[in-house]
């Protein structure tokens, strides 16, 4: 197998103080903010949902459901909007909060490398961590996120 097909391309989703690390194909869209519509009874990281393309869009914050502080919005945030692969959700997809737009990298196993400094808990929606050159991204659970949106608002 050739060293070009051998590479991914993905996104580096920027949070408040750490980056996602994503495959292109799993997202559908970029799109601006937009203030949620109130879920009644769910948790603080569950902000609610947005019309998107005629759907109830869920959008969470990850820093929120890996048990951070909620970040503040501020004019470069948008909402990254990710095929939903469970068939959980009834809209097909769901939003997470980034602070500004994803960047489109290049990976390959000579770039990634696992960072086994953090330990995280398996009720998380982070898989691991990694070293890529200079940076240090997540790498998301997104199953286990569509699954907490399932738990949270069975609705959604």
């Amino acid at each position: 197998m050739s060293a070009a097909t051998e590479e991914l391309y993905s996104l580096l989703v920027p949070l408040t103080e750490d980056r996602l690390i994503v495959p292109r194909a799993c997202v559908a869209e970029v799109v601006r903010y937009s203030e949620p519509e109130h879920l009644p009874g769910s948790e603080p990281w569950l902000l609610g949902t947005v019309n998107w393309n005629g759907r109830a869009l869920p959008v969470v914050s990850f820093e929120g459901a890996i048990g951070r502080e909620l970040p503040a919005v501020t004019g470069r945030t948008r909402v990254v909007v990710f095929y939903a692969s469970t068939g959980r959700l009834r809209a097909g997809y769901f939003g997470i909060l980034t602070q500004g737009f994803p960047q489109l990298v290049r990976v390959n196993r000579e770039v990634l490398k696992l960072d086994k400094t953090t330990d995280w808990s398996s009720d998380l929606p982070v898989l691991c961590r990694v070293k890529m050159i200079n940076e240090y991204p997540l790498i998301p659970h997104l199953e286990r996120l569509e699954l907490m949106i399932c738990q949270d608002q069975p609705d959604a």
